[in-house]
């Protein structure tokens, strides 16, 4: 599933843990695709490199950070469940115009070589 939503940008600390930070923002049409995209590179993430997710200076092979933000009405609650691999979606008020969702991932350098090879990321 190439990526049509989120576009990583790269950086690198002194240690060397890659960070790679999206940013996305839809209209309500466009949140089922943004969340398929999500749910995927998450999904992926987990599975291979299972159990390893933590803060990078506890130990941890990975670790993200998602976030988002609606104009307008009261903001939803995203979650993303590792058992079942999905995002779940606690809605607020009506009338929503945009959902602006961030996703940032940290990782090793194993990690970074495999994420760049499954979604093609230079």
């Amino acid at each position: 599933m190439p990526l049509q939503y989120l576009d990583f940008d790269y950086s690198e600390d002194d240690d060397g843990v890659g960070t790679w930070d999206a940013m996305a923002s839809v209209t309500p049409a466009h949140l089922p695709a943004l969340r398929a995209e999500l749910e995927n590179v998450l999904c992926w993430a987990h599975r291979a490199f299972a159990g390893q997710r933590a803060p990078l200076d506890e130990g941890g092979e990975w670790d993200f950070d998602l976030q988002t933000l609606h104009e307008g009405a009261a903001p939803d609650q995203w979650h993303y469940d590792e058992t079942s691999g999905r995002i779940t979606v606690a809605p607020g008020a009506d009338g929503q115009t945009r959902h602006t969702v961030t996703l940032s991932l940290s990782g090793t350098a194993a990690f970074g070589a495999a994420l760049r090879e499954r979604f093609g990321l230079d």
